[in-house]
């Protein structure tokens, strides 16, 4: 079976991988013919790029899937969506925009265009399905994000101490300087706290998270864009993993942080509290809480029981979602 994979492969370009070069390639694996779009930088020639490739491959693919944002690259999916419908060729949205449920009350028309039209829309959390659902859309299907396991190394830990990892793009809407602010508070009862800050620069916020850093005195190692085993490799020499944004739906890189043994504290927002339960396999504080998020770190230091709970839940938690168990779901789905 052949199918069309729309996203963004950016990778290349600095970028973290989305969903589209991790699932994609699975796919491959299970012996679908995947064709895909776009790995061109600027949007306007992606967009363009997208379009003229679901032109070519209309009459050689049997769905097209395509990875569905809720800011700017949400236009990729309408776009492609509706030429699909043109083409009746069946298209399935995967939704991945934590901010998607403001997309729906903003736009309820061209949602509706997209949406109620595709064959499937596949929401990787209870949370986007159960908003969804709230909307009035029936034609939807919950599939998790999956990791394959064995490309992560449980490492149990006798001792925690403050050394923290962060991992994500530098954007406003996943608050990295949040990040600052709670080691800034950390080494107020442990000087010698560590902060390590792993990603691409996505919308100047790099910078703008350095000077910060630099204004409240407290030095960070910001590594740039690393590759899953580089920082899978510093992450070993890390004991907390912090998640500071304010949207999100279920992060890769806090599930990867799970399959390691990292505790995780993270925001409680959007599709978070769907994929982490607070005090069983994470600890959940307010959204932009530094205080909050600061306070729990240092009780976990003098608390390693509980530390090694939610790392030893976490793992088990993300076992389940392994694409071994996942795929099922994808193959019932398409066959």
């Amino acid at each position: 079976m052949k199918i069309l994979y729309i996203g963004n492969q950016l990778s290349k370009h600095g970028l973290n991988k989305t969903t589209i070069e991790t699932l994609g390639p699975n796919l491959e694996k299970e012996g679908f013919e995947i064709y895909y779009a776009s790995s061109k930088k600027r949007f306007l020639f992606r967009l363009l790029d997208m379009l003229l490739t679901l032109f070519k491959y209309r009459n050689k693919v049997s769905y097209v899937l395509i990875d569905t944002y809720s800011t700017k690259a949400f236009w990729y999916a309408f776009f492609c969506g509706y030429l699909s419908d043109i083409f009746k060729i069946k298209y399935i949205p995967i939704l991945h925009g934590g901010d998607l449920p403001k997309r729906l009350k903003l736009n309820p028309r061209i949602c509706k265009k997209l949406f109620s039209n595709a064959y499937q829309n596949v929401a990787p959390s209870g949370f986007l399905k159960k908003v969804f659902e709230e909307h009035g859309y029936h034609n939807i299907i919950y599939i998790p994000n999956a990791l394959e396991i064995k490309h992560y190394n449980f490492k149990s830990r006798d001792n925690y101490a403050p050394k923290i990892i962060w991992v994500r793009a530098f954007a406003t809407i996943y608050n990295p300087k949040m990040a600052i602010k709670v080691l800034s508070r950390i080494q107020k009862k442990y000087p010698n706290a560590q902060l390590t800050m792993v990603g691409p620069d996505k919308d100047g916020s790099l910078n703008t998270t350095k000077k910060f850093a630099q204004e409240l005195g407290v030095e960070v190692n910001f590594t740039g864009k690393l590759s899953r085993d580089q920082w899978l490799e510093l992450a070993s020499n890390s004991d907390f993993f912090i998640n500071t944004t304010h949207f999100d739906n279920t992060p890769v890189s806090v599930m990867e942080a799970m399959a390691i043994g990292l505790p995780v504290i993270s925001t409680n927002v959007g599709g978070i509290p769907y994929l982490l339960t607070h005090n069983q396999n994470a600890i959940l504080v307010n959204d932009d809480d530094d205080e909050q998020m600061a306070n729990v770190i240092i009780d976990l230091l003098s608390d390693s029981l509980k530390c090694s709970l939610l790392s030893s839940n976490g793992r088990k938690w993300i076992e389940q979602l392994d694409w071994g168990v996942v795929k099922k779901q994808w193959l019932k789905m398409l066959y």
